[in-house]
């Protein structure tokens, strides 16, 4: 990793725990935070209980006093109107929210989100003055038919595109490999760092190779405290977008000290 790109660790709860696990969680990980070093941690639990989790970080206050940021799964691309059951950037951002992620494959596969979809997320977040968090990955089938390298090119070129150089630089990517997510399935070092250099490679594209050296890039797929610090030595890999394993506090500040 350059020196120049500080690690980022997410947990992405999905839809899992109560009210009263939330709230423990996210005692747990902000009282061992230091733990992480440098690390940027950031929490992304369920819409309904991201005002808990802002709560138990200290931010109704402002700022981020546990130096853990609070972050969204999802995002709808307009400020408000009648849309049933989604959220508006700007409702992130007033609770203390500083990251949201976009575009999972989740969000892909089982609600049809396409990379127009995505972009138009993208820019509505950081209108919002939120970081994207942008995921990009193969399935399985593309991976086996030699599909990878087609298939994240044209999520990156069409999640991002418009998007100006100033702007791309605050974006944090991360590659997910569909086939590792929730699998206990893993790329391995070299699969995840080809496709990271990849991704970077178009990011450079996009902007210029200096302002894509500065962007973070977060793997995700069943990464868990013991394949941690091998992901972490691969020079693109900027961090850590974790599922399961974001949970359980040992376990999340287990795999962000590896990237510390």
């Amino acid at each position: 990793m350059s020196t120049r790109r500080k690690s980022i660790v997410a947990g992405n709860w999905k839809m899992n725990l109560d009210a009263a696990k939330a709230r423990s969680l996210t005692e747990a990980v902000a009282a061992r935070a230091a733990e992480a070093g440098s690390v940027d941690l950031v929490l992304c639990p369920p819409a309904l209980y991201a005002t808990t989790v802002a709560a138990a970080l200290g931010l109704a206050a402002g700022g981020s006093p546990s130096g853990v940021a609070l972050g969204g799964q999802n995002a709808h691309d307009k400020e408000s109107g009648a849309f049933t059951g989604e959220v508006a950037p700007g409702m992130l951002r007033d609770i203390g929210s500083r990251y949201c992620i976009l575009g999972h494959s989740e969000r892909r596969t089982l609600f049809g989100e396409t990379d127009s979809v995505v972009n138009a997320k993208v820019k509505a977040v950081l209108a919002a003055g939120l970081t994207p968090i942008v995921c990009v990955g193969e399935s399985l089938a593309e991976r086996e038919s030699g599909r990878t390298e087609a298939v994240v090119t044209e999520q990156v070129l069409g999640s991002l595109a418009g998007i100006p150089a100033d702007d791309l630089a605050t974006i944090v990517v991360a590659y997910e490999p569909v086939w590792a997510i929730g699998t206990g399935k893993v790329a391995t070092p070299q699969q995840a760092q080809d496709v990271h250099a990849l991704v970077r490679a178009l990011l450079a594209r996009l902007s210029s190779p200096t302002v894509a050296d500065t962007i973070r890039i977060q793997y995700g797929g069943s990464v868990k405290p013991d394949n941690a610090a091998e992901l972490a030595a691969c020079p693109d890999i900027d961090g850590a977008l974790v599922g399961g394993a974001s949970l359980k506090a040992d376990d999340f500040l287990a795999i962000a000290k590896a990237f510390g």
